[in-house]
C-alpha cells in the first residue's frame, strides 16, 4: 500500500482535498473523544472549541492552579514562517486557564536562539502578556537536577524548576518538520523544559524523549497545525516551506496527537520511531484507527 493510501484510510478520508484534514466522524455527539480536531479561519475560534469538545477548561484547571503553559518560543521567527507556536492560539490558550481560575499561567521557553529576539518576533511575548500571562526569560540558576525514576537512558538532567512546581502543563507545539527527528511536535517541545547540554539529547533521541516524557506529562496537548512547515525543520524560514492548514488537534494523550500531526507531515506514525517506542512504554496510543476521533469545521 502506498503512503499516502494508507494515511487516507487510517484518517477515514472521504472528502476531496488534503488527506489529513479529511472528515473524521468517529465519536458519538455527547461522548468526549480521545483527539479532536477543528477547522477554520481564526486561531483562536479553534482553541475554544476543540477545548470545548474536550469537556472545557475547567476540567483540566482548577481553581488556584499554577499553570505552565509551553508553546515553542525557541527561534527568531516571525508566525507566517511557522517555526514557532501562533501567538493567537497562546493567548487563547491563557484566557481560557484564567477563566477557569488558574491562579497564574507562566509561559517560557529556554530557546535555541537569542530569547529576547524569540520572545518578541514570535509574537508570543505580547500576546500572552496582554492575555494576563507571566512570560518570563529562562534563569541558569532555577534549573534543578532532577531524577528520573522511569528512564532508559536518562537518569537525571537539569529541567527548570517553574516545571517542578507547577500543578498543571498544558502543551502547545506547532505541527513541523525536523530534520533529526523526522517531526517536532508535543513530545520534542519539552525539550524546551531542559538546561545542560540538550544536544546530548539527540544521540539515541528516540530513547532520550520518551524518558524526557516518561518524567514530565501534560495534562493537555494542543498542537497548532494552523500553519505546517513540511520541510527544512525545525527552524524553518522559507515561506515556501509552509502549508496553510488552519487546524488545530487536541487531546490528553500526546503520542495520539503527536501521530495525527505526524500524518500531517505524511509520515506513517508507527514509522516514526519514538512514537513507536512511546506506545511500548505505556505513554500512549499511536494506532489512529483505535482512536476516538472528532473532526469539526467552523465556517
Amino acid at each position: 500500500m502506498k503512503r499516502r493510501d494508507f494515511l487516507m484510510r487510517t484518517l477515514g478520508v472521504a472528502a476531496v482535498g488534503s488527506p489529513i484534514l479529511g472528515r473524521l466522524s468517529l465519536s458519538a455527539a455527547e461522548s468526549i473523544p480521545d483527539l479532536i480536531v477543528v477547522e477554520g479561519e481564526s486561531p483562536a475560534s479553534l482553541v475554544q472549541k476543540a477545548v470545548a469538545g474536550l469537556g472545557g477548561m475547567s476540567k483540566f484547571i482548577a481553581k488556584g492552579d499554577r499553570v505552565v503553559v509551553k508553546p515553542n518560543i525557541s527561534w527568531d521567527r516571525v508566525p507566517e514562517q511557522a517555526a514557532t507556536t501562533n501567538p493567537e492560539i497562546v493567548a487563547e490558550v491563557v484566557k481560557l486557564c484564567l477563566e477557569a481560575g488558574a491562579r497564574n499561567v507562566k509561559i517560557f521557553d529556554n530557546t535555541l536562539n537569542e530569547a529576547r529576539r524569540c520572545y518578541k518576533r514570535s509574537g508570543i511575548e505580547q500576546a500572552a502578556r496582554d492575555a494576563g500571562a507571566d512570560v518570563e526569560f529562562v534563569y541558569e540558576r532555577k534549573f534543578k537536577m532532577t531524577r528520573f525514576p522511569e528512564g532508559e537512558l536518562i537518569q537525571s538532567w537539569e529541567i527548570y524548576s517553574e516545571v517542578l512546581d507547577a500543578d498543571k502543563i498544558i502543551n502547545l507545539p506547532i505541527a513541523k518538520h525536523h530534520s533529526i527527528s523526522g517531526m517536532s511536535m508535543g513530545m520534542k517541545n519539552f525539550m524546551g523544559f531542559l538546561g545542560g547540554n540538550r544536544g546530548k539529547f539527540h544521540r539515541d533521541f528516540e530513547i532520550k524523549i520518551n524518558d524526557l516524557n516518561a518524567r514530565i506529562r501534560a495534562d493537555l496537548t494542543i498542537l497548532d497545525a494552523y500553519r505546517v512547515m513540511f520541510r527544512n525543520g525545525p527552524s524553518g524560514g522559507n515561506l515556501a516551506d509552509v502549508a496553510l492548514r488552519k487546524t488545530v488537534i487536541a487531546g490528553t494523550d500526546p503520542v495520539a496527537v503527536d501521530s495525527y500531526g505526524a500524518a500531517l507531515l505524511d509520515l506513517i506514525p508507527e514509522r516514526v520511531r519514538f512514537l513507536s517506542i512511546a506506545r511500548e512504554r505505556g505513554l500512549g496510543e499511536l494506532d489512529l484507527k483505535k482512536l476516538n476521533i472528532r473532526k469539526l469545521t467552523l465556517s
